[in-house]
């Protein structure tokens, strides 16, 4: 037999195993929805009041960090062992030593987990600095020996969320090989590197290059911001899914709405009542999961999901939430601003702190806007890695440098803003 015959052979009977395993939880004529992990925000609580708004197809755990001797951590355990959504729940783990990750993926597979998902896409300087996560993804040998032990470990199925790259979208064409290579179960693509963070477009032709060459579902994530966006992302990718983090946590009903969209169904009009009893009843299932609730940490605790929901309701709004301490203040805040029948917005301003770079996915370019974006970018991408070469080598003129004129000629030139580097 020749290579070519073995390989299509293989080919053929892994396009057929496939199949038979994704069968299950891939929807039927829908696209697949599925909820980002966001660490400390989508835990249990925040799953189960999702889910009443209908829900993504399936939920991914907050990342499980991995290293020698490590447990699972018990909270994030519970968003398998106490789910009753009726959603399939995939246990993510984060780290640099295959070794120790198979041994975490084995032992998480004794629960009732939908499969395991590998993390290589967290962009936190802490993580990367750790050589996991997205950090990973500097070392393509370390991510073929990685993705290989896990697959070979794991006995159900076995997904990966990733970046584009660290720093240069190129990179992704060494990285699809491996993915392929270990066949893998599903590929959950966020379009930028992680150099980008959240400050650029997502990249969607790198995910159709993606969806077209590999056997597996692809789903693609990032600036879904509305069910408008998510499927103007799925006809420039050709996606299986989408994966939808940071518009959930501001429109927890956008899962319902790209389902009615698809439908041929009108999305439900939303007002900012309906906004405040989401926050309230978040409020609550949060509470609920608290031993010995304080008050002050408690709404410390919203802040974290507030900042994402209070996107387009106004500077001021924004502001007193980042400073509210008490329960009364924090109501009536949120009373101040969505107790009232206005419609609620459907977009968030797109400059702002947390969702920017989706214009694209709501009103196409011409030719022209897009030679001056990818110009632009390419100016950012080399300012970025400028700057962080010259914190790495050069401690003291950095620090010297600290101030805020690097940020504003970010914003004047590239166009979006540029968040402080703590030290």
């Amino acid at each position: 037999m020749s290579k070519k015959t073995e390989q299509a052979l293989v080919q053929s009977v892994w396009g057929w195993h496939f199949n038979l395993l994704v069968r299950d939880f891939l929807p039927k004529n829908l696209p697949a929805l599925v909820l980002a992990p966001m660490q400390h925000v989508t835990d249990l609580p925040f799953m189960r009041v999702i889910a009443r708004r209908g829900g993504p197809d399936w939920f991914v755990t907050e990342f499980i960090r991995v290293h020698a001797n490590s447990r699972a951590d018990r909270y994030i355990l519970r968003s398998i062992t106490e789910n009753q959504t009726g959603r399939p729940v995939f246990a993510q783990i984060i780290g640099s030593d295959a070794a120790e990750m198979c041994r975490m993926a084995r032992e998480l597979q004794r629960y009732d987990v939908a499969g395991i998902d590998l993390n290589l896409g967290c962009p936190s300087p802490t993580v990367c600095g750790k050589s996991a996560g997205g950090g990973l993804l500097r070392n393509p040998p370390a991510v073929d020996e990685m993705v290989g032990a896990l697959r070979d470990a794991i006995a159900g199925k076995f997904t990966v969320k990733t970046r584009l790259g660290f720093a240069d979208e190129a990179e992704f064409d060494s990285l699809l090989p491996i993915f392929q290579k270990h066949a893998i179960d599903g590929l959950t693509i966020h379009a930028r590197t992680v150099v980008d963070r959240y400050q650029t477009p997502v990249r969607p032709v790198a995910v159709r290059r993606a969806a077209e060459v590999l056997h597996c579902p692809v789903v693609a994530n990032g600036n879904v911001v509305n069910a408008q966006a998510g499927w103007n992302l799925l006809a420039k990718t050709q996606a299986a899914g989408l994966m939808i983090g940071r518009g959930a946590i501001r429109n927890p009903w956008i899962f319902e709405q790209i389902r009615h969209v698809g439908q041929g169904l009108a999305p439900k009009a939303l007002t900012r009542r309906d906004l405040l009893s989401y926050i309230s009843e978040l409020y609550e299932e949060i509470a609920k999961e608290t031993r010995d609730f304080d008050e002050k940490l408690h709404v410390q605790r919203m802040k974290k999901t507030m900042l994402y929901i209070v996107q387009g309701l106004g500077e001021e709004t924004e502001q007193a939430m980042r400073r509210v301490a008490t329960e009364v203040d924090f109501f009536a805040i949120c009373e101040s601003a969505l107790d009232n029948s206005c419609p609620l917005t459907d977009v968030p301003p797109e400059q702002s702190k947390l969702f920017c770079g989706f214009r694209d996915l709501l009103n196409p370019r011409s030719e022209v806007e897009r030679q001056i974006v990818a110009a632009k970018l390419w100016c950012a991408r080399r300012f970025m890695a400028a700057v962080g070469c010259i914190q790495w080598c050069c401690p003291k003129v950095w620090n010297a440098l600290r101030g805020k004129w690097w940020r504003r000629m970010a914003a004047l030139y590239f166009g979006f803003r540029v968040k402080r580097w703590k030290k």
